[in-house]
This record gives structure tokens, sequence and C-alpha cells, in this order.
């Protein structure tokens, strides 16, 4: 059964101090089926405290977004240095699982360095996809952002390279590098095969317009969201969706009826 999910980094960020406390209020003011779970880099020493702190919540956390970092430090170190990325992974996994997620985000590459250094995410790609293996946790590679290619031809030389890989689609990032209705045309069928999770986001911007690389809720941008689910349904797609707008302003203060509105129009396109 397809599900519609929020992301817990919709709600906390550096404007409420990335406060995981937060999620006490999730249960009452949000209308969602489940909760894509976003790890953040200085959550590490916190575990010990979030972890119990969630299974007492009892959200369902279906989704697993892995900390973003470890696809840059990949990219900085290379493999003679990727021995803390890949602890950092593992840790990742094992939280994933003890959450009960069945399936995990990654951005491959990430941050200001991006895929400058490309190669050396792709050799990485089947050392994490073993160790999620051994979680249980299914791994995904998000199409994020890049500086220097872009995401669609860093999924076909996974693909071409990693015949069972699995891929997480995001609207957002797609229509910053003008790919998004590109993805629909029939020689692109391939790669939906192997998409297994959607992130619906709008964007108002242009191509690699960075400074409108904003996370919007549906209808705030110029996406054509009509068009998405006809195509999705064409295609017989049965994955979940996590909604990530950000629904938090510079002072923190959490705009609950904003996340839920956007989260009720997936629900209605999926009637």
């Amino acid at each position: 059964m397809r599900q519609v999910l929020c992301s817990t980094g919709a709600l906390i960020g550096r404007p409420n101090g990335r406060d995981w406390r937060l999620l006490a209020d999730c249960g009452e003011k949000l209308r969602c089926d489940g909760y894509e779970f976003m790890m953040y880099d200085t959550w590490y020493d916190q575990l010990d405290q979030i972890v119990p702190f969630l299974h007492a919540l009892s959200l369902p956390v279906v989704t697993f977004h892995c900390e973003k970092r470890i696809g840059e430090e990949i990219s900085l170190h290379g493999p003679e240095g990727w021995g803390e990325a890949v602890r950092k992974f593992e840790i990742n996994c094992q939280l994933a699982a003890e959450l009960k997620a069945g399936l995990m985000v990654l951005h491959l590459w990430d941050g200001v360095t991006s895929d400058r250094y490309f190669d050396r995410n792709l050799a990485a790609y089947p050392v994490l996809a073993k160790i999620a293996r051994r979680y249980g946790v299914r791994l995904t590679v998000e199409n994020v952002v890049c500086n220097q290619a872009d995401p669609k031809s860093h999924w076909e030389a996974l693909l071409q390279r990693y015949p069972d890989v699995a891929f997480t689609f995001d609207t957002k990032m797609a229509a910053f590098h003008d790919q998004l209705e590109g993805m629909y045309a029939p020689e692109n069928r391939r790669l939906w095969d192997h998409v297994a999770h959607l992130h619906v986001n709008d964007y108002a911007g242009g191509y690699m317009d960075w400074a409108r690389l904003q996370t919007l809720h549906l209808g705030k941008g110029r996406l054509n969201f009509d068009r998405l689910f006809a195509f999705l349904r064409e295609i017989g797609y049965d994955g979940d969706y996590t909604v990530e707008a950000t629904s938090f302003l510079p002072d923190g203060v959490i705009h609950w009826e904003d996340l839920n509105r956007s989260v009720q129009r997936v629900r209605d396109y999926l009637k």
C-alpha cells in the first residue's frame, strides 16, 4: 500500500536547533502515514537519547535518510580515507534497523565537493550496499543536485555498473537540472524500473538556479504535478512518497498546516 510520509527534516533544522524533541508533537499535529527520519551529523553523540525517545513516541519510521555528509566525505578522501565515512554509514544502517525503517535514502555525492570526484562515489557504492543489506535495509541513491555533471547521467553510470541499484527520485532536484520532463521519455523507463521511493517537492527556480534551490510545498513553485502523477499511474509506480518541503521559518516555528496541506494534496493525487 502506497504511503504518504513526512520528512522529519521538514520540521527540524538549524533555526530550531535541530531539536529532535520537537518530534513529540508529530502524532497530534501531522496527518501523514509515517515518517522519513533525517539523520544529522550533529546527532551521533545523542543517539542513546534519540532512539529510546523515538521508540517511546511509537512514530512509524518507514524510511531513513542517511546523514548527508557521508557522500561528501567519500568524495574528498577516496578509498584510502573512507574508513570514517563507512563507519558513520554503518551507524546510520544500524539506526535504520533499530527504527524498523525498510528503506534508506543516500546522498552518494553531496556538499560543495558534490560530484567532482564521482568515480570515487561510484566505487564506494557496493561497499555501502553490502553494509545496508547486512542490516536488512534497502539502499537507494537519490538524484542529488550536481555542480559538475547531472544526476541522471550518474544514475545511468550506477545502473550500468550495478544492475541491482535502486533509486529515490526527487522532483525538485530533477527540475533544478531541467530533467523532470525528460524523465517521462520512453528511453528513461529503464531508470524508473529502479525507482523505489519518491520525494515530492516543488521548485520555483530555473536551470541550476542555486539562489532558488529551496524545497517548496506543492503549488508554491512551477512544477506540473498533474503531469507527474499521471505518468506515475501510467508506469504503475507503487512505492511510497515523502513530502520534504521546509515547514519552519527563520525563527524556527513549525507551520504544521502547510505540511498537512501538501500531504493531503499528494493523497488526493493517489485516489
